[in-house]
């Protein structure tokens, strides 16, 4: 029965709801739903985003949608909560939250920003990050220590931007307000002085030797100077000059749906949802998480549910070292407080038929066993013997609760499934020059166990003879011989099979600070009957101009998508190829240039570098190839870490698919799951989760979690 007071409460929410409803005409929605319009003093806010979020649910849990050309929105299909509802956006500082539960219709009011620098608070890291300063070109090679403080192994320009995108920016988001301003611990330490203090900073945590190494490379002097004059301009009041554009168009149809998961002390590097090769695996089930040098405990999150837990890795050695063994330099954060204890380096995942899980793992010290080494009767041994893998591989089976360790001779890094009978596993090395690719052959492992006879390995070996078939081959380095192949100290960091023709190809990096001064390449790697014996490898460069692949997909017409550090989406077409694509003209990759298509990435670019890149950059590619997102079949999509979004290039034009909150949104690579094929919209939607090592410098501090986010594509803004 009903007290006086909630009868009053009640009626009062009615009023309310029916007032609102009048302000938001064609405003429709379900219990399920919150709803309503956004106005400023300059009338309805298109474009914004309307955040609801709550705490009531067992993980932390929040939905966001954009509003449509008249202010108006629908978050759809909220569990039932109570919910604080703020408006964010372009031009916007936050507005008041307020409180609503499923149901409500209301008009939210958008608080217009007092000034550019309150506006530009809320622009995507990349805007900031292009206000740093680059070297000159004529800069390069560097003369050293005692010249201009760039190493002499520096050769160009583009090797020093590509060292920054792909060395700092890859596992911080440079331009995010905990990077671009300067923690006051450290300019303590520093007694003000912004270079010392940058000095401190980038020999804080568990993560400074990896700093350490890509300042050297940059010039530590030089880089450390860069940096600090780049935060003292942003301190003084500097701003950037270009503004990000609202989202409009297929952007205002998006719905973000978030949840935390893992620790606080933990970050994340990737999570997997499904099969890639057949999405409705694991429908409506767990995400799991890679959460690498951090923590050996595997996070998973019941996205129905909503509840997030953990799962243990083993290892196989007592002597797998650990990150508790990594030195450190004092946090602003954490102080000396080790928050990082992982044995396992758990990198990157892959989700089999069965919706088993398969990791690149780290199971033991890096010392190879017998079998992997010189005068072992293995058969890859025989032909190219291994001293030391850097990590191997796990397989974890949800439904039996069971754990299989794979030792590996060969390091892993990334890993994805072969169209072959034998589902083999193709597996990157991740190092640019380790030369070696390898692969499981996990029907074998199932059926028998033998992790030895299981697994192979292959040199890249291309057919500079042009004969058409694996013969002896000089090293790298070595001039090429009429007579032989040639070797390139290339490795994968991407890999990826061909689902049309059976090729393997990767994608490596650039490695301009070493003596082989060697450009990125795309490999498409021919395995022939004994891959160990009969592989032969084709490599390619990017065009004149561009530089710094990173990660790769290939459609389902086999065309090649990479990322570009010189600021662009790329496609290789191989079909496009008019030359010899064997033969010693292809010795250093140059051949086929026709075979490319650049799609600059949208935003600034640094001051004084070609107009045709961006300062952006992608830590990943992924193709949608079964239109899980609803932009279409074999949709190319861009992890960009300086835009803080998922960048989709859809009938040639890029959907910018950016999420505000929190701030910043830095992904490393996405999947998609189709739950209910009969759902639409609702029964899809891509999968990933916050890839920064460093969530504290983001929204939230010290208490925010790495986040599970689910992005889909709705056929309107107000659909519900």
């Amino acid at each position: 029965m009903n007290t006086p007071l909630s009868t009053f409460l009640a009626i009062l929410a009615c009023f309310l709801c029916f007032s609102a409803a009048r302000a938001a005409p064609g405003v429709t929605i379900s219990d399920q739903d919150i709803g309503g319009v956004v106005k400023s003093p300059n009338g309805p806010e298109a474009g914004v985003w309307v955040i609801a979020e709550t705490r009531d649910l067992p993980t932390r849990y929040a939905k966001i949608v954009v509003t449509d050309d008249q202010g108006r929105f629908v978050i759809p299909e909220l569990p039932k909560a109570h919910y604080q509802v703020w408006v964010r956006g372009y031009g916007l500082v936050d507005a008041p939250k307020v409180s609503a539960l499923p149901g409500q219709i209301l008009e939210l009011r958008a608080v217009l920003a007092p000034d550019k620098k309150a506006a530009a608070a809320y622009y995507p890291g990349v805007y900031w990050y292009s206000m740093l300063d680059i070297p000159k070109s004529n800069e390069f090679p560097g003369t050293g220590a005692q010249g201009n403080g760039i190493p002499s192994t520096m050769k160009s320009q583009y090797y020093w931007v590509d060292t920054l995108k792909n060395g700092c920016q890859s596992c911080h988001a440079l331009g995010s307000r905990g990077v671009r301003e300067i923690p006051g611990f450290f300019m303590d330490m520093a007694h003000g002085n912004s270079f010392t203090a940058w000095t401190y900073r980038t020999q804080a945590g568990q993560a400074m030797g990896y700093m350490a190494t890509v300042l050297a490379r940059l010039g530590p002097e030089k880089g450390l100077e860069l940096f600090s004059r780049w935060t003292d301009r942003i301190a003084q009041g500097a701003v950037p000059a270009e503004e990000p554009a609202r989202p409009r168009g297929f952007e205002r149809n998006a719905v973000y749906t978030l949840w935390d998961w893992s620790s606080p002390k933990h970050y994340l590097h990737d999570a997997i949802s499904t099969d890639k090769r057949q999405p409705t695996v694991n429908a409506n089930g767990l995400i799991w998480g890679a959460p690498e040098e951090s923590t050996d405990l595997v996070p998973t999150l019941d996205p129905i549910r909503h509840v997030a837990s953990n799962i243990r890795m083993p290892f196989r050695d007592p002597a797998t070292p650990s990150q508790l063994e990594v030195g450190k330099g004092p946090s602003a954060y954490w102080g000396d407080e080790l928050i990082w204890d992982g044995h396992t380096s758990i990198h990157n995942l892959i989700m089999d038929e069965r919706g088993r899980i398969w990791f690149s793992a780290r199971i033991r010290p890096a010392p190879n066993p017998s079998f992997c080494r010189r005068g072992s009767q293995h058969s890859s041994a025989q032909v190219l013997p291994l001293d030391e893998s850097l990590r191997q591989l796990s397989l974890y089976d949800p439904e039996r609760q069971s754990w299989q360790l794979i030792d590996t001779c060969f390091s892993t890094h990334h890993l994805y499934f072969g169209h072959d009978h034998d589902e083999t596993l193709w597996t990157s090395a991740g190092s640019p020059t380790s030369g070696v690719v390898g692969w499981l052959n996990t029907r074998r492992y199932l059926e028998s166990g033998d992790e030895q006879k299981a697994q192979g390995w292959t040199a890249l070996i291309i057919d500079t003879n042009g004969n058409g078939r694996r013969d002896d081959y000089v090293e790298a380095g070595q001039a090429l011989d009429p007579n032989k192949d040639k070797r390139v100290m290339a490795a994968f960091y991407g890999v990826q099979p061909s689902p049309v023709d059976g090729a393997i190809w990767g994608q490596s990096m650039d490695v301009g600070f070493s003596r082989l001064d060697q450009p990125g390449y795309l490999i498409r790697l021919n395995p022939g009957s004994d891959p160990a014996r009969t592989a032969l490898a084709e490599i390619f460069q990017p065009p004149e101009g561009t530089f710094g692949p990173r990660g790769l997909d290939i459609d389902s017409k086999g065309v090649v998508w990479t990322v570009l550090s010189s600021g662009q989406m790329a496609s290789f077409d191989r079909g496009k190829c008019k030359g010899p694509l064997n033969g010693p003209t292809t010795a250093e990759g140059k051949q086929c240039p026709e075979g490319w298509s650049l799609y600059r990435f949208p935003g600034p670019q640094f001051t004084g570098l070609d107009p045709k890149g961006s300062a952006d950059h992608a830590y990943y590619i992924w193709v949608d190839r079964f239109n899980t997102l609803g932009l279409g079949k074999d949709v190319p999509i861009a992890s960009t870490n300086g835009g803080e979004s998922l960048l989709a290039l859809a009938n040639g034009q890029f959907v910018n698919l950016h999420v505000p909150y929190p701030m910043p949104f830095f992904t490393k690579n996405v999947d998609g799951r189709i739950d209910d094929p009969a759902a639409g919209w609702k029964g899809r939607g891509l999968w990933t989760t916050s890839g920064t090592r460093a969530n504290f410098h983001g929204e939230g501090g010290k208490e925010a979690s790495p986040m599970v986010f689910k992005v889909q594509i709705r056929p309107s803004p107000l659909d519900h």
